[in-house]
């Protein structure tokens, strides 16, 4: 990396966004620069200009996670982008960086054969962060179709909050999008460094969205509901979940799925082969 990589990609992106995409006012005279100037980025992201310009010229390479997250929504960073963002500023800073996490805790072999005893229903086993651990195969038919399995590891977080197949794939994205934040923060308490490593990296990523909800007081985990999927074979899916703590030296969930009405049970049966009612729903 450079001496100031940080601040010369802020510049580069500030210069390719043009004040009528920004939502400020077009002309108003002659403009010093192609793009937004300082100024305006700093009242988009919501931080003083002077601050913006020491970013910019290197003599301050220490944003927090929310303040990046601000400048990306205001330079209207892609995906991408705002991941680049983020490594920037752990390089400058000397600082993890997102890519170097400890190895995905061990699935016990119990646990495992629970899963297959489970199938065709969905399950799936995540950890702390929310990383997908291990699937079956009727979880893998309704949630890859949707994307939410892409990645490596698969993240349920990541998805709700960086993909933008997740708006459609889950018609209550905000509430899911609450549930999952709770789950983040309970696996914070007591502090743990990768969590919050992780959860940094989602306000920039996630943007608003995300940090606004990491910094609001916390709630507690939602352990059971109903999950709406909008699948694009068989519509949408109304399918009831328990989840179950299995920690012992790691934060591990299981979260096992049942159809939630009829027409549920005959979708999941069609996902995974099998014959109408052989998959009965929990309610009515």
């Amino acid at each position: 990396m450079g001496e100031n990589d940080l601040g010369g990609f802020m510049r580069r992106r500030r210069e390719a966004v043009t004040p009528g995409e920004a939502g400020f006012p077009v002309g108003g005279g002659r403009r010093r620069t192609p793009g937004l100037r300082r100024s305006e980025v700093a009242t988009l992201a919501g931080v003083s200009v002077e601050y913006v310009t020491r970013l910019e010229q290197g003599r301050d390479r220490r944003p927090s996670g929310q303040v990046l997250g601000a400048l990306a929504d205001a330079l209207r960073l892609s995906p991408v982008e705002r991941l680049h963002l983020y490594r920037l500023s752990k390089d400058g800073g000397g600082s993890q960086c997102t890519g170097e996490r400890a190895p995905a805790p061990s699935v016990r072999p119990t646990v495992r054969a629970l899963l297959d005893r489970l199938d065709p229903e969905p399950a799936v086993l995540v950890d702390r962060r929310c990383d997908v651990l291990a699937t079956t195969s009727g979880f893998d038919r309704v949630a890859g179709p949707l994307g939410l399995l892409d990645g490596d590891p698969p993240n349920l977080v990541r998805f709700v909050f960086t993909d933008g197949r997740a708006g459609t794939a889950l018609p209550d994205w905000e509430r899911v999008a609450d549930e999952l934040v709770a789950d983040l923060r309970f696996a914070t308490m007591p502090a743990d460094p990768e969590v919050a490593r992780f959860a940094e990296e989602l306000s920039v990523t996630g943007g608003a969205a995300f940090a606004r909800r990491w910094t609001e007081p916390p709630t507690l985990p939602v352990r059971t509901g109903v999950r709406r999927f909008a699948h694009p074979e068989v519509g949408e899916l109304r399918l009831a979940y328990e989840t179950l703590d299995l920690s012992d030296t790691d934060v591990l969930r299981l979260v096992a799925y049942l159809p939630a009405d009829e027409a549920a049970s005959a979708g999941l049966g069609r996902l995974v082969g099998r014959a109408p009612g052989s998959l009965r729903a929990v309610s009515g």
